[in-house]
């Protein structure tokens, strides 16, 4: 065979088999979805998201929460991944899919509400942006949980962190065994995570 052909042929190969993440978007509609619970402070809610993979949704406090595709009932029930600071969520979902079109990851922007250190009191320029990259559950696993935050004022390129840092750990993240992990710089109005899982997903 004619080198130059072999050389065709390896690179036409090697270009159909590589692999890459790519994203598609959705909208959270809140007045559409299901109520699984209700409470004075908030509750629980079953939610259209990517094709087969549902959005779970959960308010406290004026704080709120996620979960994504089929996820295991005790992350439904017993389990709030949030921040200290009152906030609440951008309405886009960004999945991010594996080469077989298999939503891995989502990405979803928080703003925390930080209050003006003079006055206590709620403060607009003081409010922080955050994306949130969080696993999505399969059938197979039921887990879903958040793998790390990206401080989206304080990094210019926070959509492309937030990427890569969702195709380079989503999949296999280990739920309650794994800490959630900064990338890049956070700056002084990312918030304060705060974290519950179930106690079967603590690690010892």
């Amino acid at each position: 065979m004619h080198a130059g052909f072999a050389l065709f042929i390896l690179a036409t190969f090697a270009a159909g088999t590589a692999s890459a993440n790519s994203s598609v978007y959705t909208k959270l509609d809140l007045d559409n979805c299901k109520k699984l619970s209700s409470g004075e402070a908030g509750g629980r809610m079953k939610c259209a998201g990517y094709k087969s993979y549902p959005v779970y949704f959960a308010e406290d406090d004026l704080r709120q929460s996620l979960r994504y595709g089929p996820a295991a009932k005790d992350l439904i029930e017993d389990s709030f991944e949030t921040f200290a600071q009152f906030n609440n969520i951008n309405m886009t979902i960004e999945w991010r899919l594996d080469d077989a079109g298999k939503p891995v990851a989502a990405i979803q922007r928080w703003f925390t509400d930080n209050p003006d250190p003079n006055t206590g009191a709620s403060s607009p320029k003081n409010a922080g942006q955050v994306l949130v990259v969080s696993r999505v559950a399969q059938p197979d696993d039921g887990l879903s949980c958040v793998v790390g935050y990206v401080d989206a004022l304080a990094n210019p390129n926070a959509n492309d962190l937030a990427r890569k840092l969702a195709d380079d750990n989503a999949s296999d993240f280990a739920c309650g065994y794994t800490e959630p992990m900064w990338v890049g710089t956070k700056g002084p109005k990312a918030g304060t995570p705060s974290n519950h899982l179930p106690d079967r997903l603590k690690a010892e």
